[in-house]
């Protein structure tokens, strides 16, 4: 990235020497006099202004050109500098023959004319690439300078005395660091004081602030919108998940794509076209008695037939969609698993932790014996206040949702393989499955069977052995995962999930999202033969997961997607991540890899027409119709091309990657508790 903006910055210095240079070249050049019949004002030994000029241009421009060739020709991989050089070579060659009076034709302008525009196209290309590679850039930035330190590593009350400024990386894990409102988060690590909404977008795409409270993981770069908050450091420098992003953009830009090999092998074909038509023009035109053509001709074809265009229209593509993807959250590890997903026939999701959160929720109450919904929660989230389970953490988060402030619960206990049980309020409450029930010889549960059926954890409430209800829990879908099984179907894409859950839990998911195909009750061990058995079928399978198991099958498939909520093995067995966990981020894929695929044929069609076209006409095969070409005019079409191709590269830009438009800066955040399905009454 730094080279480009280097080599960018040499290029302008001196294709901004080289224009002064040859304006004056150019207005005393027999060209300029034969075209507009106009005569420039006399002046002492205007003559050799061309030759003077002319002479230091190149010697100033030109050896930045032949450098790169000779390492081409050195490495023998001839290529658009090569024969830059030998047109530029033959160009001042034939310009020092005319000043000595062996070639009658005046070559002194159309040299310094053709380096200005040979240098002025590097110039906007290196630019251009710049541009494009500019995501290491963005993201290097993200990191702040410095971080507040708490100073004995525990979170107190913030005064000036227990903290001090230190950089970001004298930070180690274990410390404690201040974020203040609208600050970054230094380095990766956990809240452990304080409660804010955290802007993510610029690592993983998502629009919406964050809430973050005690025991959320944050990471470096993000940004505490309005609050401050105490974070443990636990992971520094190269171990942060923003490193781990900065090198998945450089393997992405390193990779090559089966494109870029095309191109690469053009270009190295047209070389020795080209070389071939230059000799067989400077033989033809000598054969017919014209030496001044046969030069004039020969430097045309060699500058014409520069693969400028083409050696740009596969790497340019390649960092534009790298630093648009890398900027949406989407961080493609390898550029053929990407041009892959455009063919690809069937998106396979893990549902746990994919197209569901992995976490349950309350999704049913069914309060009875003349309780309400709230006060049915109140109990049940009094007793289960005092358990590390999912289920009753689940429980304890709506409870507090609908009825606030929970009863003390005392003499705690759990009932090994029933559920659990707590005094409140004078009676005995206990929560569990069915076994419950069967042990206490109770019946009459007020559960509605629909929740049994669509595969829901069912949970009754006994006090004083007396069943006062039912709750039901599910893993909550995510709530765009909807809209990204929606978004597949208008791009023809079919949509399948696969799963170790029950088939009637898989169902009511695969029901509810509108999926095609759900395969239920896989061991982790078979994620990756059903994997197989979808391609079995001619189907191109992209899986989409998170965990370790998803790893065999992240492999086996034509392209493996790993959210970036997920484990290292996932993230190392796929080929593209999501740095977010939003399954819409898939249609991004997609369509990222089908436009930058229509992108990179575009240009290499127009990259090598043009080529196959312009040599005839500069080796003055219609000469004999008077339709000629100069080496100025063949730099002029030659630079014209790669403009082109650079700007129909930069249309990638116009592909909509992201998730819909963060909503208006007044608008409330979501809730913490958002559920997919709103909790329900079934009494």
């Amino acid at each position: 990235m730094h080279d480009h903006h280097d080599h960018s910055a040499m290029f302008r210095s001196r294709f901004w020497v080289s224009l002064v240079l040859t304006v004056p070249v150019v207005l005393y050049s027999h060209m300029l006099m034969s075209l507009t019949g106009w005569t420039p004002p006399e002046v002492p030994a205007d003559q050799w202004i061309g030759p003077v000029l002319g002479t230091i241009a190149f010697l100033y421009g030109a050896p930045v050109f032949l450098r790169m060739g000779w390492t081409e020709l050195r490495h023998r991989q001839p290529g658009m500098m090569l024969l830059i050089s030998m047109g530029l070579l033959v160009a001042f060659g034939a310009s020092v023959a005319t000043t000595l009076d062996l070639l009658d034709t005046d070559l002194w302008a159309e040299l310094t004319t053709l380096l200005t525009i040979m240098l002025l196209g590097h110039w906007l290309e290196m630019r251009a690439l710049g541009q494009a590679q500019g995501a290491l850039a963005a993201l290097a930035a993200l990191l702040p300078d410095e971080a507040e330190r708490v100073v004995d590593g525990e979170p107190r009350d913030g005064s000036a005395d227990q903290l001090e400024t230190v950089p970001v990386a004298d930070l180690r894990p274990g410390d404690v660091v201040l974020v203040r409102p609208g600050g970054r988060v230094p380095a990766d690590g956990e809240v452990v004081d304080g409660t804010a909404e955290v802007d993510e977008s610029m690592v993983t795409g998502e629009s919406r602030p964050v809430p973050k409270a005690e025991g959320d993981r944050v990471v470096a770069g993000t940004v505490a919108t309005d609050s401050a908050v105490r974070i443990r450091v636990d992971k520094v420098g190269d171990d942060t998940a923003l490193a781990g992003i900065q090198r998945l953009v450089v393997e992405a830009e390193a990779s090559k794509s089966r494109a870029q090999a095309l191109a690469d092998r053009a270009a190295a074909l047209l070389f020795y076209v080209a070389l071939v038509a230059g000799f067989l023009t400077f033989a033809v035109w000598v054969g017919l008695g014209r030496t001044d053509d046969a030069f004039l001709r020969t430097v045309t074809v060699l500058v014409i037939a520069c693969p400028h265009a083409l050696g740009l229209a596969i790497p340019l593509v390649v960092s534009l969609s790298t630093s648009i993807s890398a900027r949406a959250g989407i961080l493609v590890k390898d550029r053929l698993a990407l041009e892959r997903m455009r063919t690809v026939d069937v998106v396979l999701f893990d549902k746990t932790g994919t197209l569901t959160r992995g976490a349950h929720v309350v999704t049913g109450v069914a309060p009875a014996d003349g309780l309400d919904e709230a006060s049915l929660l109140a109990l049940a989230g009094a007793v289960e206040s005092d358990s590390e389970h999912p289920l009753a953490r689940a429980i304890v988060a709506a409870a507090h949702e609908r009825a606030g402030t929970l009863p003390r619960a005392t003499a705690f206990r759990a009932i090994p393989g029933r559920g659990v049980e707590a005094m409140v309020e004078g009676s005995t409450v206990a929560v569990g499955g069915p076994a419950l029930l069967r042990a206490r010889g109770l019946d009459g549960s007020p559960a509605p069977a629909e929740w049994a059926e669509r595969g829901a954890a069912v949970l009754h409430v006994v006090r004083d052995d007396r069943v006062v209800g039912a709750l039901a829990l599910e893993d909550e879908v995510r709530p765009e995962s909807r809209e990204a099984v929606d978004g597949l179907h208008r791009l023809g894409v079919k949509v399948a999930v696969i799963t170790g859950d029950a088939r009637p839990v898989a169902d009511a998911v695969g029901a509810e999202l509108g999926i095609d195909e759900v395969m239920a009750e896989v061991l982790p061990e078979d994620k990756d033969a059903a994997v197989a058995g979808l391609q079995s079928r001619g189907m191109k399978v992209a899986m989409v997961g998170d965990g370790v198991n998803d790893a065999p099958a992240l492999a086996r498939a034509d392209v493996g997607i790993a959210i970036g909520a997920g484990t290292d093995v996932a993230i190392e067995s796929a080929g593209v991540v999501l740095a977010s966990s939003d399954p819409r981020a898939v249609l991004g894929v997609i369509r990222l890899s089908r436009a930058s695929y229509r992108k990179m044929l575009q240009n290499l069609a127009w990259g090598a027409g043009y080529n196959l076209f312009a040599i005839p006409l500069a080796a003055g095969v219609l000469a004999w119709a008077g339709i000629t070409l100069s080496p100025a005019v063949g730099a002029v079409l030659m630079s014209a091309s790669t403009i082109i191709v650079a700007l129909n590269a930069q249309l990638l830009r116009r592909v909509h990657l992201g998730r819909p438009e963060a909503p208006p800066a007044m608008a409330a955040p979501p809730p913490a508790h958002h559920h997919a399905r709103p909790v329900h009454s079934a009494s």
